[in-house]
């Protein structure tokens, strides 16, 4: 079952990105408050699915009012090659699509080679046309990435 995610949901989410290899996590920004302070300001667009009775996925998902963008987006190892990234996505987008957003955009790590093979099997354009930038506004916000 695809459905909107809450911030109830938030134990199990987290313990379920903290499972997945190569994940990074924010300090800030994954806490319970940064989920929180997310999911107010998007509060339709992110989702999680559940099987056999706990949470095997999780998007965060949210938009500026122009451009969509997908967050965290991850399927527990034994629940993979079923459908329930690529129906967690379509969920997604049209939550997106009743919000008038016409795109979306996301990042995967360039050694992450599970979510970049999702993602070119179900469609989705690798932009070699334009750099990506960032700027840390709060030091304190650091990434941490799973080891297992």
């Amino acid at each position: 079952m695809i459905r909107e995610m809450t911030i109830d949901d938030y134990e199990e989410v987290y313990t379920l990105w903290k499972k997945i290899k190569g994940f990074g996590l924010r300090s800030i920004d994954d806490s319970r408050e940064g989920v929180d302070r997310f999911l107010k300001r998007n509060p339709t667009s992110s989702v999680v699915a559940e099987e056999d009775g706990k949470i095997v996925g999780s998007i965060l998902c949210g938009h500026d009012g122009r451009r969509g963008c997908f967050y965290h987006v991850c399927v527990d190892k034994d629940y993979r090659r079923r459908g329930i990234g690529k129906n967690m996505v379509v969920f997604a987008m049209e939550a997106l699509r009743r919000e008038k957003i016409n795109k979306v955009s996301l990042i995967a790590f360039t050694k992450n080679d599970v979510g970049n093979a999702f993602w070119n099997t179900i469609g989705w354009t690798q932009r070699l046309d334009l750099n990506y930038y960032d700027f840390t506004l709060n030091k304190e916000n650091i990434t941490a990435f799973n080891e297992q």
